[in-house]
């Protein structure tokens, strides 16, 4: 489909989703989180893309909600239990279902769901001037995309009361070192650093491996107990003999050459993943 608030391409298996309003410094719309989860979904479902670069066109990633002309749906809104999900949520639910790991170069300001989208991502890369704000505290309203989940995980539970209750600004340093991105570049070199990444990650790694890998982080590490986490790991270390990713692994290692994995995610995903029973 054609989009009107973001640009989707794909090349070299990389999926590139770009925020595209730099005139409204990609102020986040209704119709850009719909677009940005329909994205995803075709991303997820290609087995052409391994890797999805998120990132925003112009200086800025996204400066939040636009709010401008009512054009936002909040007011109106249905409640919850009439099947409304806010448009926030319709995009972090597809990123944390995501058997692809993404990857975002953030540049400028990203504030509100500029902040809260990014927490879902696998790496974060961000320029220099980069800035980050989880303000709704200032503006009287609550934070949004599962934000009040990944956050804690992400930067401890210490910091995120810090950044939330006080809704400040983040500057690029701070965040370098809470853990919430990875690495700082110039501004002009962040995106280029986000496909060297994707390209590695592209080159080297299974996709079969990485979407468990991906999945089990995320749905184990939250449990009460690591007994889920041991049952899992020996189903899947039992079914190794048979994986002609596994033999290529070593092999490749063995030969210092570079791999070539033949299992897709759409064909060769375990069926015992505990994640994958309770979503069919």
């Amino acid at each position: 489909m054609s989009y009107q608030h973001i640009r989707f391409s794909v090349a070299d298996r990389i999926a590139t989703l770009e925020l595209n309003r730099p005139e409204a410094r990609n102020g986040f719309t209704v119709t850009m989180a719909d677009e940005l989860a329909d994205a995803l979904s075709q991303a997820d479902a290609n087995e052409a893309v391994r890797v999805v670069v998120l990132t925003g066109a112009g200086k800025d990633f996204c400066v939040g909600a636009d709010l401008s002309g009512l054009s936002f749906e909040v007011a109106n809104s249905a409640p919850p239990e009439n099947g409304w999900v806010e448009p926030a949520t319709r995009v972090t639910r597809q990123l944390f279902a995501l058997r692809k790991p993404v990857i975002a170069a953030v540049r400028g300001a990203a504030v509100g769901v500029g902040s809260t989208m990014l927490l879902p991502a696998d790496f974060r890369l961000a320029s220099k001037d980069s800035r980050f704000g989880f303000v709704f505290s200032r503006r009287g309203i609550y934070p949004e995309a599962g934000s009040s989940w990944f956050l804690p995980r992400l930067v401890g539970m210490g910091r995120a009361l810090d950044w939330m209750v006080s809704g400040r600004l983040i500057p690029a340093e701070e965040a370098l070192s809470a853990g919430l991105v990875r690495s700082l570049h110039e501004p002009d070199a962040v995106l280029d650093a986000a496909y060297t990444l994707a390209r590695e990650l592209v080159e080297t790694t299974a996709p079969v491996s990485v979407a468990v890998i991906r999945q089990s982080l995320y749905r184990m590490s939250a449990l009460p107990s690591p007994e889920q986490a041991f049952a899992l790991d020996s189903q899947l270390i039992a079914t190794l003999g048979q994986s002609p990713d596994a033999m290529e692994g070593v092999m490749a290692f063995l030969q210092k050459r570079p791999p070539s994995f033949a299992r897709t995610v759409e064909e060769d995903l375990p069926t015992f993943l505990p994640w994958r029973e309770r979503e069919s």
